[in-house]
């Protein structure tokens, strides 16, 4: 991945001293009643610095909105102007509309045609500076300026790591049913500076981020139509063949050290769990029942493995260690259970159910406790986490055109309340969906 471009100046001088009274979120809780907070457009003193501060805050905005803890009271609604409130906001106005944080900013050109990026972020009811900080940038780089502000702010209000500043890769579709073009696609995590990294001419499916680093994993269907399991670096634009597999193979995820891939391989009916090491591409077998299991998913600190078996009669959730031996079943309610996905915390497994003609998204603890379901659909799959682990991605598929002869995907997301589901929108039509990291 690329560099950080954005280079962090200095903390604005009265940033973040602690009070009694100041606000904060717990998005541990179910749900939450969002904060109201004011967002006014960051000044410029040139109509080039005006725009650019517009829609940095509109792309701020945005975020916060999408994320269900924030409420964006109206900008008709403000007394003061974005000009005074940089000498010092009048706290009192901001009270009337009921504000409960305030974000003002600028935007500034330098001798060398950066941008220099200030913003600050106040309490209203306190009547202090919770955060403030200043960026320098090039222009065409005010987006990612933005995602940073909004993860800066929502680590302020709620003590938790944001997840604005992430990509996501995924699977662009297009073409009939008979002969869909699938290429290995990336974009912001909002749907923004969408771009091909593969052509087309091969197949792809399940793409999946490394945790360190700036490579995917994906099984392609190239020449001869024989699945191979690829490594691709975004920065460089490299890919290479992790092998070649006799049978069938899916669903390859990395561990959380970056170090091995873990996937199912499917032989004469029966398929089971193996893992790669990636220094010295040797494969290790971790199951052998006469079933088939796959959707393998390591836990955050290695030491587990979800994965989803048939090997007790139906499609149901295990869990086992990562060096392969027994293992425990999870799921026990109604229905078939698949793609099980670790939460990056370690606190839940999300995964897909299957019952009366339905598609859900669910999560649940570990242990198979505690299972509820967030959303469902006529087709839902491949559930991806945020990196701060309290946002899942998805796609639903649909039929479409003249007798639902062909279908449509697209990538939606949601919070754990499953109160906040928003469509994420994309060029084409979009599938399998993976997270990043937070962006170094």
């Amino acid at each position: 991945m690329k560099r950080l471009l954005a280079v962090l100046l200095f903390a604005l001088a009265a940033a973040a001293r602690p009070a009694c009274a100041e606000i904060r979120i717990d998005v541990t809780r179910g749900t939450v009643e969002p904060l109201p907070i004011a967002l006014t457009d960051f000044y410029g003193s040139s109509k080039a610095e005006t725009d650019a501060g517009h829609q940095i805050t509109s792309v701020v905005a945005t975020n916060l909105e999408n994320s269900g803890i924030f409420r964006i009271i109206d900008p008709k609604a403000f007394i003061q102007t974005a000009a005074e409130i940089r000498i010092q906001p009048r706290f009192a106005d901001w009270r009337i509309i009921g504000a409960q944080a305030l974000v003002a900013g600028s935007v500034a050109t330098e001798a060398d045609g950066r941008l220099r990026v200030e913003f600050r972020l106040w309490d209203v009811f306190a009547g202090q500076q919770l955060s403030g900080k200043a960026y320098m940038t090039q222009p065409d780089n005010w987006r990612r300026i933005a995602h940073i502000i909004s993860d800066e702010i929502y680590k302020r209000i709620t003590g938790e790591t944001g997840y604005f500043d992430t990509r996501i890769v995924y699977v662009a579709e297009s073409g009939p049913p008979n002969k869909r073009v699938k290429r290995l696609a990336i974009m912001d995590q909002d749907g923004y500076n969408s771009r091909y990294l593969t052509d087309g001419k091969s197949l792809v499916m399940t793409p999946r981020f490394s945790p360190v680093g700036p490579l995917v994993t994906y099984l392609s269907y190239g020449e001869g139509r024989k699945p191979r399991v690829y490594l691709y670096n975004i920065d460089t634009g490299r890919q290479e063949v992790l092998g070649s597999f006799p049978g069938m193979t899916f669903a390859p995820r990395f561990s959380p050290d970056g170090k091995s891939v873990v996937m199912s391989q499917s032989t004469n009916g029966d398929s089971d769990i193996y893992l790669m090491n990636l220094a010295s591409r040797k494969v290790r077998q971790l199951t052998t029942a006469a079933a088939i299991d796959t959707s393998p998913c390591f836990s955050p600190d290695g030491s587990k493995i979800a994965f989803e078996s048939d090997r007790g009669g139906t499609q149901q959730l295990y869990v086992m260690d990562a060096g392969g031996g027994s293992a425990k079943r999870i799921s026990f309610g109604e229905g078939r259970y698949a793609t099980p996905v670790w939460s990056p915390r370690g606190d839940l497994i999300a995964f897909i159910k299957m019952l009366g003609g339905q598609f859900y998204l669910g999560v649940m603890h570990p242990d198979g406790s505690g299972e509820r379901l967030i959303t469902k659909s006529y087709h839902l799959e491949g559930p991806t986490w945020s990196p701060n682990g309290r946002v899942l991605m998805y796609f639903k598929e649909a039929t479409t055109g003249a007798g639902g002869r062909d279908r449509s995907a697209k990538l939606y997301a949601i919070d754990l309340t499953g109160v906040n589901e928003r469509y994420v929108k994309t060029p084409i039509h979009a599938s399998d969906p993976a997270w990043s990291p937070l962006i170094p």
